[in-house]
């Protein structure tokens, strides 16, 4: 089936473009969602009228998380918690953790675009730099400092 995408899908292509998927995927998955329209005579007359709105909402929306980006890059956090014998924490540091900090500072993050390489929790003292996806194929690295109390 062919389908007009209405937003960009990462492992199909960008807003505004005619691919072919399996019909299940685009009836299961990319219509309901609103990320595609069925690609027939009167939708392709009707989506060109409206493809110059969705690239440049599709623009904005990618300036604005490289914004955010640049600023996140800029940002350091600091977390303090208590610690035991050799510079290890009483528990960890998460992405739940983090996603609260950034919330008090004004950032609306969730802790599913919190990435780290520590694994899935930090649990020693230091200074760490953290991902966060942005979406629009957009990430930003920030610092964060662990330091004890």
């Amino acid at each position: 089936m062919k389908v007009i995408l209405k937003q960009s899908v990462r492992a199909l292509g960008k807003a505004g473009t005619v691919v072919k998927v399996n019909d299940g995927y685009a009836r299961n998955f990319l219509i309901p969602k609103g990320l595609a329209i069925e690609a027939d005579e009167k939708n392709i007359k009707l989506f060109e009228h409206e493809k110059n709105n969705i690239l440049k909402k599709a623009a904005k929306e990618h300036k604005n998380a490289q914004d955010l980006a640049d600023v996140l890059s800029r940002e350091t956090i600091t977390i303090a918690r208590k610690v035991g014998d050799q510079d290890k924490l009483f528990g960890s540091v998460s992405a739940k953790d983090i996603e609260a900090v950034l919330k008090e500072k004004g950032y609306d993050i969730s802790r599913k675009m919190i990435v780290h390489e520590h694994g899935e929790h930090i649990k020693e003292l230091g200074e760490y730099k953290v991902k966060i996806k942005l979406g629009h194929d957009v990430e930003a690295q920030l610092t964060l400092k662990v330091v004890g109390e």
